[in-house]
């Protein structure tokens, strides 16, 4: 009988030929041409037969089984490990390509064993070295995979953090200037305003996108932190946000001390978004009332606005950003886009081994309350 490394080789071309055909049917795959689908299949393939053709020892077996077998030791890359940074590059998920080796696995299994008249000790021993090689390869290129994703997301955050931050900080320091010479007029002194405002709002998307993408890429969203009294965090937040929404009113309600180990500005990010928040959803006519209580073992901060509810459907997925702000194109069951800077104010509050929960009716308004211990 025919051993498996020459079945292998001999029958190549229709085992890469079922390798393109599932590769095909993947929805990234189907605008792809033969030598992107194929890309380094042949030379895995080659790779799998010399596996089989060579003895090990059991120590080697087991470090094969862990994607262990000596790639990290070569200075040029394995053709699974190029196939693994292939896939990331072309936006294949790693479920897909876990499956083309799934594929390749059932094609060469199910060919082989059909031209076999019996299965001997020699034949199982065969398919296990076979399984064996087959997962050291997923090992290798799940691996390379993994570090092509984390290099893309690296770029990302730094093309948030500074390139596209850079121009909105010339932005906002033009428009100020312009503000404080106290020479703008009528309608050039609103349309400045208009600027400073929109890149206000924008640097801080910015900020948002920036933290979603840490936490979507499992990093946690970093705090330092240093003693803080929140009743400056609070007065100063309210004071911005008043300034670039003039038409706007505001109530400042503080009681009892507000200190504690914290991270200022983390903080002063959550009370931004929330009070941003309540400007842009809440009923123009009615105060925006904004509350510190420090109490014996913490500070419950809540941001209260008058103004249409949120659905009580939505309530339980407000701050996932997966999942709220989807209904109705891009908003919560009222239009509402919610779901990102809710996100980040969960995950900062979280951080800080506090709390954040929202209650909204139609008779009492919306109010988000957040708890935060004085010492995390």
């Amino acid at each position: 009988m025919i051993p498996l490394s020459q079945f292998i080789r001999e029958n190549t071309e229709q085992i890469l030929s079922e390798w393109e055909s599932f590769a095909r049917s993947l929805p990234v795959g189907e605008e792809m041409g033969v030598a992107g689908l194929r890309d380094h299949a042949k030379g895995m393939l080659e790779v799998i037969a010399r596996d089989l053709d060579t003895a090990q020892t059991p120590s080697q077996e087991v470090a094969k089984a862990k994607g262990e077998a000596g790639a990290s030791e070569r200075s040029d890359p394995t053709a699974a490990q190029e196939h693994g940074a292939g896939r990331a590059e072309s936006g294949f998920t790693v479920g897909q390509m876990v499956s083309e080796f799934r594929a390749l696995r059932a094609s060469v299994v199910r060919l082989w064993t059909r031209q076999l008249r019996e299965v001997g000790v020699t034949q199982i021993a065969e398919l296990t070295r076979f399984h064996e090689a087959i997962d050291q390869l997923i090992a290798e290129s799940v691996t390379r995979y993994s570090e092509e994703i984390k290099q893309s997301k690296d770029r990302f955050l730094a093309i948030l953090g500074h390139d596209l931050r850079s121009p909105l900080s010339a932005i906002i320091t033009s428009s100020a200037f312009l503000l404080e010479t106290g020479e703008l007029k009528g309608s050039s002194l609103e349309l400045v305003r208009a600027i400073a405002s929109s890149a206000g709002r924008m640097n801080q998307m910015v900020k948002d996108l920036l933290d979603f993408a840490r936490t979507r890429f499992g990093d946690r969203i970093p705090i330092v932190r240093e003693e803080t009294d929140l009743k400056t965090v609070v007065e100063e937040v309210v004071s911005e946000v008043a300034a670039s929404s003039p038409h706007s009113s505001f109530e400042i309600e503080i009681s009892g001390d507000l200190r504690g180990r914290w991270d200022a500005n983390r903080l002063a990010q959550v009370l931004t978004n929330l009070v941003t928040n309540a400007v842009e959803h809440g009923a123009p006519n009615a105060p925006i009332e904004v509350s510190a209580r420090g109490e014996p073992r913490d500070v419950v901060l809540s941001v209260h606005s008058s103004g249409p509810p949120i659905p009580q459907s939505d309530l339980r997925q407000i701050f996932d950003a997966a999942k709220s702000g989807s209904q109705d194109g891009d908003g919560l069951g009222d239009g509402r886009h919610l779901g990102l800077g809710l996100y980040i104010v969960d995950k900062i509050v979280a951080a800080h081994g506090g709390s954040v929960d929202v209650r909204s009716s139609t008779e009492k308004g919306t109010t988000f309350t957040v708890h935060l211990p004085r010492n995390g």
